[in-house]
């Protein structure tokens, strides 16, 4: 297998890090590492857990003081997955959300040639757990509003559970990324939309929720602001 990344940033997850790091690794896919990116909203024992996975020669703990909040550390994630000469690249969530379990099917998908895999919870196979019935809402109706307005095709455009191929995050300047929340997933989707893609089924098992109407108000002006937005992420 080429060298392959999980960025998987991480804050206040002291119950649930240990166990998503350990499941990663018993895969024991042998060219498979976890940079977990971390900052100084985690105030628990979380970066002491990933440190202490250090040994193993498969996690590479990341604190990024640079850190806006976890939008900035997904793509600082990149940068330094990309520096390190990753071949492949997954995003995950770290907090139980998204399971280890599920990962072999973005490999194969990466192995098969597409250049982007999309984790989706609205297709066959797919679901949710514990999510709150407005969350499901936002999440399917802002799938079908962004497939509307961007003249996307997905079935899942919010989903954080995702791989890619290095030529297809090269080509972004990620500084000039609009969203900092929730509307990431989808921006991020938008720009990839001319790779070769596939949507894989995944169960996204929900934790606390922090979505509020200010977060769901910012996401619908930048969803309008993609298409005049999108040459300025592309690299020259």
């Amino acid at each position: 297998m080429e060298k392959t990344i999980i960025v998987m940033p991480v804050a206040n997850e002291e119950e649930t890090i240990g166990a998503t790091l350990q499941g990663i690794i018993d895969f024991g896919y042998e060219n498979l590492f976890v940079y977990p990116i971390i900052d100084s909203y985690s105030k628990d024992k979380t970066e002491e857990i990933i440190r202490s996975f250090e040994s193993t020669g498969k996690v590479k703990c990341i604190f990024y003081e640079k850190s806006t909040g976890v939008i900035s550390c997904y793509l600082e994630g990149y940068r330094q997955a990309l520096k390190d000469d990753a071949e492949r690249i997954i995003e995950m969530d770290g907090g139980g959300s998204h399971l280890p379990s599920e990962l072999p099917q973005f490999i194969e998908a990466l192995d098969e040639g597409y250049e982007c895999v999309f984790g989706s919870r609205f297709i066959k196979g797919g679901g949710m757990e514990n999510d709150p019935l407005y969350r499901r809402i936002l999440s399917g109706g802002g799938t079908v509003l962004a497939n509307v307005v961007l003249g996307t095709k997905l079935k899942d455009m919010t989903s954080g559970y995702e791989a890619f191929q290095r030529h297809v995050l090269e080509q972004f300047d990620f500084d000039e990324f609009l969203s900092t929340g929730h509307m990431y997933q989808t921006e991020m989707k938008y720009y990839c939309r001319n790779f070769t893609t596939k949507e894989v089924p995944i169960h996204y098992i929900a934790g606390k929720s922090s979505l509020k109407f200010k977060a769901v108000k910012e996401a619908l002006v930048i969803l309008f602001k993609l298409k005049k937005h999108e040459a300025k992420v592309f690299k020259k």
